[in-house]
């Protein structure tokens, strides 16, 4: 909860409690206790805004009014059954204001611990050479949304860039595939991020490296800024996309929304077969990043496409698995509890550094897994490395769990987890993409984290 709103629940209910067990209540007093809970409230909804969540807390200004208008004139009643009952209902009416908020959050992140401050600047790209397949229109040509974050030298006049830029059609497409109303999610549009918006990029080093991260399918590109801001604190350029289709849901400029359409495609030899645009995707990006940087813009002569590399959760992930192995630009990438799907690995492995990342808790079936098994097995060949995260289901390598404590596997720390994952990360990527790193750092990270299955293949 947000310092204003902590403020509303403490004055008001102070007040109210005040009100109803105070052996003297006079009408000065009534009036200035309304005055206080009424400034409170207004200061919190300029100060952070209106959220459903708080609407119990919003009420008890109203309640305290409704108490003054009945009061009467005689003394009141007072025996133990009337301070029971008050004293009861008091503490159902608080728990719930204080329950509705916490349940729901609207501070979700950790500030990232990198030297760099954060900026952000999203990119509309079309792919003029494909077609778009998953709309109804042939004409089309494959749309991409596309965020940038990185080093950033100051926020220059950039504001702190919200979590997610359109909200509601981001609620809107979760709330369908989690069988919600989307309003229960409309405070995501209050969350903040700790990237600023166009902020101005450091001119501590020459070039900076790049990760490309692909989400898992009904995902979007900001669904794991936990690891994105800092990774980009730590002096690398992310570049996050949007599989339009298979995202939850991607907004266009002109405000053209393409929801998810890819809920039906359970069979393993459809997103075998899938995979292939999201490569084009990823291709296409790089391309893209290519010439950012042979352009006059923020990013020109700022990158070092000679040090790339991809990470990406579910169905990313194994987008970056197949683009470690086919594309020569991807040095190394990481796995995040994503099924190998694609095209099968040689026996040997994928040969070049890539990372496995997985959830203690599977949902697979005794099929499945088994097929899973032997992929990973191939694709982890001669050297790759692997790491089970205890007390984690597959959306604990998002944002996810963060949303709200009800979605958190039994035992877990969101927090933690996502500590664990990031110490990773930086360690895997500092050592094969930006070249900087201790080899032994992996080996001391496991010995730090002993509950982490972490093995070298």
């Amino acid at each position: 909860m947000r310092f204003w709103e902590i403020s509303l629940i403490i004055v008001n209910f102070a007040l109210m409690g005040w009100i109803l067990f105070a052996r003297r209540e006079t009408k000065r007093w009534f009036i200035i206790a309304l005055t206080v809970a009424y400034c409170v409230l207004i200061a919190q909804l300029f100060a952070e805004g209106y959220r459903w969540q708080m609407i119990p807390a919003y009420l008890s200004s109203v309640i305290m009014t409704a108490c003054y208008l009945l009061a009467k004139r005689k003394k009141s009643v007072r025996n133990r059954v009337t301070l029971t009952l008050k004293s009861l209902l008091l503490v159902i009416y608080l728990s719930v204001a204080v329950v509705l908020p916490a349940l729901m959050p609207v501070s979700l992140f950790k500030q990232p611990t990198g030297p760099f401050l954060v900026g952000t600047t999203l990119y509309h790209w079309v792919d003029y050479g494909r077609e778009e397949p998953l709309s109804k229109d042939p004409k089309d040509r494959r749309e991409l949304m596309v965020q940038i974050y990185y080093p950033a030298g100051d926020k220059g006049k950039g504001n702190r860039e919200p979590y997610i830029r359109n909200s509601h059609e981001i609620a809107k497409g979760m709330a369908k595939d989690l069988s919600i109303p989307a309003f229960t999610l409309s405070h995501l549009g209050l969350v903040e991020s700790y990237a600023f918006t166009e902020a101005r990029m450091s001119d501590s080093e020459k070039q900076y490296p790049v990760l490309l991260f692909s989400h898992g399918l009904g995902g979007f590109r900001n669904q794991n800024t936990f690891e994105v801001e800092e990774l980009a604190s730590q002096g690398y350029i992310v570049v996050c996309i949007d599989h339009a289709y298979d995202a939850v849901a991607t907004v266009y400029p002109d405000g053209r929304t393409a929801y998810f359409q890819s809920a039906n495609m359970t069979d393993i030899s459809e997103r075998d077969g899938h995979i292939k645009l999201w490569k084009g995707d990823v291709s296409f990006v790089l391309d893209q990043v290519e010439k950012l940087n042979q352009s006059n813009g923020r990013f020109a002569g700022r990158i070092d496409t000679t040090r790339i590399g991809m990470f990406g959760h579910s169905y990313g992930g194994a987008t970056a698995a197949q683009m470690l192995a086919e594309d020569s630009r991807i040095k190394a990438a990481i796995d995040m509890d994503g099924t190998l799907y694609g095209a099968a690995y040689s026996e040997s492995g994928i040969g070049k550094p890539f990372l496995l990342m997985s959830a203690e808790m599977s949902e697979d079936s005794k099929e499945d897994s088994d097929e899973e098994e032997a992929r990973n097995k191939r694709a982890l060949a001669g050297g790759g490395m692997s790491m089970v995260i205890p007390h984690t289901d597959h959306t604990s390598f998002s944002d996810f769990h963060l949303i709200s404590p009800l979605l958190r596997s039994p035992g877990e720390d969101p927090h933690y987890v996502h500590r664990i994952i990031n110490e990773f990360s930086l360690a895997f990527f500092d050592l094969y993409v930006k070249q900087t790193g201790d080899s032994s750092a992996m080996d001391r990270l496991a010995a730090n984290y002993p509950e982490v299955k972490f093995k070298v293949n």
